[in-house]
C-alpha cells in the first residue's frame, strides 16, 4: 500500500492524481486536520507531528509514504530519511514532493524567466525551494518568495470562490505579478484548489506548477526504477481516507474541491501514543 500524509485538506489535491495515474495499487490518505496548519509550527513539532503520522501509516501495511504536505517536505523529509527511518526498517521509503517540482521547473527554464515561490510562512522560512532552486537553475536567476498563510485556512474552510479569497490573493500574489514572475510554484498542495484565483491575479502569460500531476508522473519513474518495492505494493484498488478530525466535514470537503466521493474513518490523536 502506499500512504500520503497530509496536514489536512491539501493532500488531497495530490492524491486524486495519484490514484487517476495508479488506479490498481493500494493507497490510503492520512490528512491531520485536528492539527493543522502545520506552517507556523517548529520544526521539531512539524519533524514530530511528520514522524508519528508515517509509524502509523507504515503500521497500517504501507511500503511507500509520500508527504504530500509542503511544510513536511521541507521541514521533516530530510530527518525522516536521514535519521528516523534507517533503524526502523531498510526496506520502507518515505518521499517528499518539494524536490520533483524543483526539478520540473528547472527542465524547461529559459534565460529570461522570472521563479515565484508561494508557500505557508514554515514553507518559505526553512529555504528548502530557494536551495534547491539554486542547485537546478542558472546562476544568474530571478527567484521570488512569498508566504501565503492565510491560504490554507481559507481552504480549509472551503472558501474556494470566496471575496475574501480573492483580495487575499490580490494582496499576496499581485506584487509577484508586477515583478513579471512567468512560472509560478504552488508550494503548499491547498494551493491547487485556488488555482482560479491565482490564475486570476497572475495572468495568463504566468506558468503555474501544481505538485499532483507532477508528483504522480515522477512516482510512475520511481517505481519503475524500484521494481523490488513496486512488487510488494498489493494492486486490489483499495482506497481508505483517514482524518484526525471530522470525518463529515473531510467528506464534504473531498467531494467539493477533489470531486472524490470518499467515506472517511476518524483517527483519535492518542492512536499516535500507541505505537
Amino acid at each position: 500500500m502506499i500512504g500520503v500524509f497530509d496536514s489536512g485538506f491539501g493532500g488531497l489535491s495530490v492524491f486524486r492524481e495519484l490514484i487517476y495515474a495508479f488506479p490498481k495499487h493500494d493507497f490510503i490518505y492520512l490528512g491531520d486536520n485536528a492539527r493543522y496548519p502545520y506552517g507556523d509550527r517548529s520544526a521539531d513539532t512539524v519533524f514530530r507531528f511528520t514522524r508519528e503520522a508515517v509509524s502509523w501509516l507504515f503500521k497500517e501495511g504501507c511500503e511507500l509514504v509520500i508527504l504530500a504536505c509542503n511544510t513536511a517536505s521541507a521541514q521533516a523529509l530530510r530527518r525522516i530519511q536521514q535519521e528516523w527511518l534507517p533503524p526502523q526498517s531498510s526496506e520502507k521509503r518515505v518521499l517528499g514532493v518539494l524536490v520533483p517540482v524543483v526539478e520540473d521547473v528547472a527542465g524547461g527554464i529559459e534565460a529570461h524567466d522570472r521563479v515565484g515561490v508561494i508557500a505557508t510562512r514554515g514553507t518559505i522560512r526553512s529555504n528548502a525551494y530557494l536551495r534547491e532552486l539554486t542547485k537546478h537553475l542558472p546562476t544568474d536567476s530571478d527567484i521570488i518568495q512569498q508566504s501565503c498563510p492565510l491560504f490554507v485556512p481559507l481552504v480549509e474552510e472551503g472558501w474556494l470562490d470566496h471575496p475574501v479569497t480573492k483580495a487575499v490573493a490580490y494582496y499576496y500574489l499581485a506584487p509577484l505579478a508586477k515583478q513579471g514572475v512567468n512560472k509560478l510554484i504552488l508550494g503548499c498542495t491547498h494551493y491547487p484548489f485556488l488555482v482560479p484565483v491565482i490564475a486570476d491575479v497572475m495572468g495568463e502569460s504566468c506558468q503555474l506548477f501544481d505538485p499532483g500531476p507532477i508528483v504522480a508522473k515522477r512516482l510512475a519513474s520511481y517505481l519503475k526504477k524500484h521494481k523490488d518495492l513496486d512488487a510488494k505494493i498489493r494492486i486490489t484498488g483499495l482506497r481508505r481516507y483517514v482524518t484526525t478530525d471530522d470525518p463529515v466535514r473531510f467528506n464534504e470537503f473531498a467531494q467539493k474541491a477533489a470531486g472524490l466521493s470518499v467515506d472517511a474513518q476518524r483517527l483519535l490523536l492518542a492512536e499516535f501514543d500507541r505505537i
